[in-house]
């Protein structure tokens, strides 16, 4: 939970949300708020942040997924096996 809530005024109540709907969408779009942790009996339940930052979050997971995938292929690698770009293109370019 700590590494959800940086600061008390990110904890939103589900009963605020539906109170206060339009405010808390407008401090996400005009960035006055990065994120709020929404709250369900007192536990997490959901996390609300502006569609701009979810992108760069999923965007930076692919990242990490594809740097992941080449250094476990780079351990993998036999130089000995390797083609030219060129020999790659005129075996495949069929």
């Amino acid at each position: 939970m700590s590494t959800l809530l940086d600061r008390s005024n990110q904890a939103l109540s589900v009963t605020d949300l539906v109170r206060s709907a339009k405010e808390v969408f407008e401090r996400l779009e005009s960035g006055e708020q990065d994120k709020y942790v929404v709250m369900r009996n007192n536990a997490p339940t959901a996390v609300m942040m502006p569609v701009a930052a979810y992108e760069a979050l999923i965007d930076e997971i692919e990242d990490l997924r594809i740097e992941a995938v080449a250094r476990e292929r780079l351990q993998g690698f036999d130089r000995k096996k390797a083609i030219t770009h060129a020999e790659m293109v005129q075996r495949f370019a069929k």
